[in-house]
This record gives C-alpha cells, structure tokens and sequence, in this order.
C-alpha cells in the first residue's frame, strides 16, 4: 500500500514540473538558427540592429531665403535728376485732385549721409471726402534719368474701402517723370482694394527766390 502511494506522489511531482522544463529554452550557439519557441509572437533578437551614425548637425544653414537687403546709400545715376528731385515738396493725389477745394498735401525729401529718405502725407479736405488720405514713407535706392526708385509704401485711406482700413502698395516703388514735367508718378499706383488708378504724383515745387531789397539812402 506505501509502495502504491509512493508512486503516485512522484508522477504528480513529474506533471507539475513539466511546464517548467517546457518553458526553458535550449541554449543556442552563436550562428545556429533559433528552434521553435513558446514565446510569442516571436523570440527576442539574439543581438540589437546596429544602425549608422547620422551626418553631424553642426553648420546647417536655413532654406528659407535671406531678408531683403537693406539700403544703407543711394545711387545718384543721373545728378540733374537728383537735383530736380531734391526740390519736390508737394503731393497731387488724382482720386480727388478735379473736386473743387481739392488741396495738395506735403512731401520731403532729405540726405541722411549718403541715404535720400522721402515722407509725406496728403489729407483730402474736398466735400465728401473728409478723413480720406495718402501717405509716402521710404527710402531711395537709385536716381537715374525720369526714374526715381525707392523701397518702402504708399498707403490710401479711403472711408468706403475696407471699412476705412489703408490699403497698401509696398516694396520697391517708382516715380516716372517725362520730359519737361516737374511731376514723378508712382507707376505702381493702382489701388489693391478697388483696382482704381491712384494717380499719386510727387511734384517739384523751387522755393521762391528772395530778390534783395534794394539799400535806401541815407538821409543827411
């Protein structure tokens, strides 16, 4: 009777112990494949993927392009121009220059050192148009003959336009003169809200001259 039950405690100690073995793999050599494994989905690698070392980020330059080159001096190309140039002091704004009470506004042009900067503002008093105006802030790059060719804007108030929000022309900008005309136009003039020909002229107006007052004589 001992005997028997003897038996029967060692095939239960076999039973249990048996998923333990199972579960243990066979050691595996270096360059032998892998036999079948109860890990699932797969065995770990018996070594990492070894990867490759990447192209050093040091000395990496932006794709995006450089900022627009700033205008430190202008170019007198034509020094007749220049001088003509220097002498406009008012602005014709064609939108509103034909309604009567229609008046000029005001522009300056002066030397920084070698740098032309150019401001001026029109503010339309006509009927009807009350708080509209146009204004001209930049500087030169070049002067040649007729052209006069700035980077900066010109900006037009107007109350029915983009519920009175200016509308802008901005960049590089040029004034054409023809002739024997005193008037330099901004050729890029076409408002980008309405699409409507601006006519923006810059116009050369000399100071008048001082006649000196002849000296009277004494009396005796």
């Amino acid at each position: 009777m001992n005997q028997f039950l003897s038996s029967i405690a060692l095939l239960g100690t076999l039973v249990i112990a048996a998923p333990t073995f199972a579960q243990t793999p066979p050691p595996v050599t270096a360059g032998q494949p892998q036999p079948p494994s109860s890990y699932y989905p797969a065995p770990p690698p018996l070594q990492a993927p070894s990867t490759q070392q990447g192209v050093p980020t040091t000395g990496l330059s932006s794709p995006l392009p450089a900022g627009e080159h700033k205008v430190e001096r202008t170019d007198i190309a034509s020094d007749a121009e220049a001088q003509l140039f220097a002498d406009a002091r008012k602005i014709v704004w064609g939108r509103y220059a034909k309604i009567k009470g229609a008046k000029a506004g005001e522009v300056t042009v002066t030397r920084q050192g070698n740098l032309w900067v150019v401001k001026g503002r029109i503010d339309s008093v006509a009927p009807g148009t009350e708080g509209d105006w146009a204004s001209v802030d930049g500087v030169v790059e070049r002067i040649s003959a007729g052209v006069v060719q700035m980077k900066g804007e010109v900006a037009f108030r107007i109350a029915k336009l983009e519920n009175g929000t200016p509308c802008k022309v901005a960049g590089t900008l040029h004034f054409r003169r023809s002739g024997k005309s005193n008037v330099w136009r901004l050729a890029e003039g076409d408002n980008p809200c309405d699409g409507k020909r601006e006519g923006f002229d810059l116009v050369l107006e000399k100071p008048a001259e001082k006649k000196p007052v002849p000296a009277q004589p004494k009396r005796s």
